[in-house]
């Protein structure tokens, strides 16, 4: 089962969309499944208010997974992990027109853009490539 196979089983399984491109990534980066999971939980949901949407955070923590040095007394991994953020954020822009949960779901009116289940497996696809050299 590949990552977006994944993430739709855990997205059926209750998982937020957060949770979802975040786990999907775990035995990938070697990471604890449920520590993930806890961390990503109240980024889901637009981090609780439709802000951000929960696709973009977990793109956002799995960069930090990924690049991060976890050196606490001289971290020197911030600047890569921001500019691969910020190629991350301009393809799910490209994709989908917002980063922001309100916007995509039109929550006040205006048209959905993606649905939930798009935009967990445009975040995967985005990391696959950006993190991993594959290719749709």
């Amino acid at each position: 089962m590949d990552r977006k196979e994944l993430s739709m089983e855990l997205h059926k399984q209750g998982f937020n969309c957060a949770q979802c491109v975040v786990c999907s990534y775990c035995n990938v980066l070697g990471y604890d499944p449920v520590t993930a999971f806890k961390m990503a939980e109240a980024f889901g949901f637009g981090m609780g208010s439709a802000g951000t949407c929960g696709a973009v955070s977990g793109m956002a923590m799995v960069i930090g997974m990924k690049t991060s040095d976890g050196d606490l007394d001289n971290p020197k991994t911030k600047r890569e992990s921001y500019n691969l953020m910020r190629r991350a954020t301009g393809e799910f822009l490209r994709k989908n027109k917002s980063i922001v949960c309100r916007e995509i779901k039109g929550m006040d009116g205006g048209p959905v853009l993606c649905s939930c289940d798009d935009c967990i497996q445009d975040a995967i696809g985005i990391l696959d490539e950006l993190l991993l050299g594959i290719k749709d």
